[in-house]
């Protein structure tokens, strides 16, 4: 069998190529890391804390120096401070960094090691010096009183002097040493790095030379055919059969030319047969590839059903037609049928609304029971959820603003429901506080929407802020299911909770609604609301206005006259709204004392 020079042995050749260079420079760089991470070894491990541990001796000799100094010239026992250094720098400082050095020279020459054992020897023949004819003669206030004493620690003193210069010099000399021969170390470090920074940038350049040598092979061989053939293949896409063909070759690509050679052939016979198929020449001829081509028998098949469909085609034609015009009168029926319907329950709607607003109390009402008063209504459809109650007995004044489950038509009816259980408790029973009034509000609920037992219970009912105030002690009362009381008094706006069940059917233990009592003061704000206005969506960001921001305005409200505080409440929302849609109804009653 011939060789054939393919393309995977083109592109094995020259990746070998640069893998071998690539593992050169590897190998290199191993061996010149290994020889650099040894000397640094050595400079961390053992040159620069011999150098550092040399350094703190030499700082020990000279606070050694300073405190044999203070001990002879300083006569008071008082100052004991310098005299324990010196101590512990003979005792315990000095030994142990000399264990410390001794531990480090193991590896240094036999010069070194007799340089550091001869400055061993001169400090410790210093610091007996120091122990016996100086500490040992000067031990307390009297000796230095003594003449003799002090001139017999005199002479020892003075050639301590003399001494510790010559331990200074040696000391010296072997840090200027060691620090030397750290430095050399480094440099020939330094030269191993250079040599392989030098080396990595040739191989580089001769891997980039390499590369778009292959580079260029590669494109002029293998990408320059691929090239031709998924231009061929694209414009095949795009439905445009190409003029040029792929020259014969011994490798993949030229095998897959001849490939796309013969199907550019059949194409180009089986787009003929279509085009005249299509244009309705079903008497043209066409042989399929063999026996497994599927597009042409496909095509094949087409042509008989397009023969036949086009025989049969006027007839469904005309019968479609005379299917549309019937579909159309019964669509245009139906609209008007849909209009009259629409209009029927939009004037019905608006009747309700009439009716709604027929047993809310009058604004002349309002204003005669509850003076520097006002009410915020907006509805979110024709007619609402919320409704507002203000009733008047005895000396009492009743006023309530209540939130039926749902708004729209809905809601409306709970509304009805609602007012018509309230008023009818109010004016034939005795009831008169608050919270009772809710617990006959809830069982008139119940009863009326016969969801007394766990089968049929619902979720209907509403939640509700009902008040009783008297003017003359200024004493109200109050009820809540889930929407609170705020008072502002003084610039402060004080929250009085509610209980967190609805007037409705309860799952559990039936509860009765708490009464509070609340002494009122002149200028007192009263505010009771329905959550509608906090669950407006607007804003820059779309989001809810929330229940903390609604309170913050409800106390910047309070700063304004009673007479304009509905008017800037009504501004806010509108404003925060937006385009967005409302959400909810919306009810506010605010009263100022």
């Amino acid at each position: 069998m011939a060789f054939r020079f393919t393309i995977g042995r083109r592109i094995g050749i020259g990746f070998g190529l640069l893998i071998l260079s690539t593992m050169i420079a590897f190998i290199l760089t191993v061996i010149t890391v290994s020889a650099s991470k040894k000397q640094t070894e050595e400079v961390v491990g053992q040159v620069t804390p011999s150098v550092a541990e040399l350094k703190e001796l030499n700082l020990i000799l000279q606070r050694s120096h300073t405190n044999i100094s203070k001990w002879f010239y300083n006569k008071s026992f008082n100052d004991i401070e310098f005299r324990d250094e010196l101590k512990s720098i003979i005792k315990n400082e000095y030994p142990n960094k000399k264990n410390k050095l001794q531990q480090l020279s193991s590896s240094w020459t036999n010069n070194e090691k007799d340089q550091l054992k001869l400055i061993f020897e001169s400090i410790e023949s210093l610091f007996k010096i120091y122990k016996e004819e100086i500490i040992g003669q000067l031990n307390s206030a009297e000796a230095y009183e003594d003449a003799n004493i002090l001139m017999l620690a005199r002479m020892p003193f003075e050639d301590s002097e003399v001494n510790i210069k010559l331990i200074y010099k040696n000391l010296n000399s072997l840090i200027a040493y060691k620090q030397n021969e750290a430095e050399k170390v480094k440099e020939d470090m330094f030269h191993s790095f250079n040599f392989l920074n030098n080396f990595v940038k040739l191989l580089g350049l001769m891997l980039v030379i390499g590369g778009l040598f292959i580079a260029l092979y590669t494109t002029r061989s293998i990408t320059k055919p691929i090239y031709v053939l998924k231009k061929m293949l694209l414009s095949m896409g795009l439905g445009i059969l190409p003029k040029e063909r792929i020259q014969t070759r011994n490798d993949e690509i030229g095998e897959m030319g001849f490939a796309l050679n013969e199907l550019i052939h059949s194409m180009a016979e089986t787009t003929t047969f279509a085009k005249e198929t299509g244009a309705g020449n079903f008497d043209a001829q066409y042989k399929p590839l063999s026996k497994d081509d599927t597009l042409g028998l496909a095509l094949i098949k087409m042509r008989d059903d397009l023969a036949e469909n086009e025989r049969s085609l006027e007839r469904k034609v005309m019968e479609r037609t005379e299917e549309v015009v019937r579909q159309k009168s019964e669509i245009e029926n139906k609209n008007q049928e849909l209009e009259i319907l629409y209009k029927q329950v939009t004037d019905s709607i608006h009747y309700a609304k009439r009716i709604q607003e027929a047993i809310l109390p009058p604004n002349n009402f309002i204003k005669s029971v509850l003076p520097n008063s006002f009410v915020l209504f907006k509805p979110k459809d024709i007619v609402s959820g919320d409704f507002y109650w203000v009733e008047k007995k005895n000396n009492l004044t009743y006023f309530a603003s209540v939130d039926c489950t749902g708004h729209g038509v809905p809601g409306a009816f709970m509304s009805l429901v609602g007012h018509n259980i309230l008023k009818d408790i109010l004016n034939n029973t005795s009831v008169i506080k608050p919270s009772e009034i809710l617990d006959r509000l809830r069982d008139g609920v119940i009863n009326t929407l016969h969801a007394s037992n766990a089968e049929t219970k619902s979720k209907d009912g509403m939640d509700i802020t009902l008040c009783s105030i008297n003017f003359d002690t200024l004493e109200l009362q109050y009820a809540a299911a889930f929407n609170p009381l705020c008072i502002v008094r003084n610039g402060e706006l004080i929250l009085h909770a509610a209980n967190k069940f609805p007037i409705g059917s309860f799952i559990g233990e039936k509860q009765n609604f708490d009464n509070y009592t609340i002494q009122l003061q002149k200028n007192d704000q009263l505010y009771i609301f329905s959550d509608g206005y906090a669950d407006q969506f607007g804003g820059p960001n779309g989001k809810k206005y929330m229940i903390g921001n609604f309170r913050r305005l409800l106390t910047k409200t309070a700063e304004l006259p009673i007479n304009e505080q509905k008017e800037f409440l009504s501004n806010t929302i509108v404003e925060w709204q937006g385009g967005l849609e409302q959400v909810d109804d919306i009810l506010i009653i605010g009263l100022k004392v």
